[in-house]
């Protein structure tokens, strides 16, 4: 696959990514990746592909969880003509899907736009920012169940971003 400005797909050593673009290509590659470097576009992305992901994991999993024909609510189902049963089916995986896609987006959103913010002002890159990132937004998700659900939100969600991240940083042999 080709793409402007990388000849054979590959890019040239040395050389600029740009060369070979017109001057419109040039200017859009560079809005492009200004708006990827702001906090507002890292926010806005992240928010978006938590969106997708939380939609793409919540069909997923609702379509996993319908009760055997055994239970009570197995058995009012079965009891439905197909078309009904596909009817309330379908809903219910739509519904589960938007409300997963919601929080992850949500999440993804958050998540992004503090560890953006804090990245910013201490004008640094490290492991630091996604553990504060993690425990803000922990925190801010389990404030609404008390101040012990939101320490458990801190420190799960900074524990889970100190893990991703060194496992992200690490060095490759």
């Amino acid at each position: 696959m080709s793409f402007p400005g990388i000849p054979g797909g590959r890019s040239v050593p040395g050389g600029s990514d740009m060369a070979g673009m017109s001057e419109q290509e040039q200017q859009m590659t560079k809005a492009l990746q200004a708006t990827m470097e702001s906090c507002a576009g890292k926010t806005v992305m992240s928010g978006v592909m938590g969106f997708a992901l939380g939609g793409a994991f919540g069909l997923f999993m609702s379509s996993m969880s319908y009760d055997t024909p055994l239970s009570a609510q197995g058995q009012q189902l079965t009891n439905l003509p197909l078309r009904q049963q596909l009817s309330r089916g379908f809903r219910d995986m739509g519904t589960r899907s938007y409300s997963s896609a919601k929080n992850f987006g949500i999440i993804g959103a958050m998540f992004a736009g503090t560890e953006c913010c804090i990245e910013s002002y201490r004008a640094k890159s490290d492991w630091k920012n996604g553990v504060s990132a993690g425990c803000i937004t922990g925190g801010t998700l389990g404030a609404k169940a008390g101040p012990q659900a939101a320490a458990f939100g801190c420190v799960g969600f900074a524990a889970f971003s100190a893990a991703i991240d060194a496992f992200m940083r690490r060095q490759t042999d």
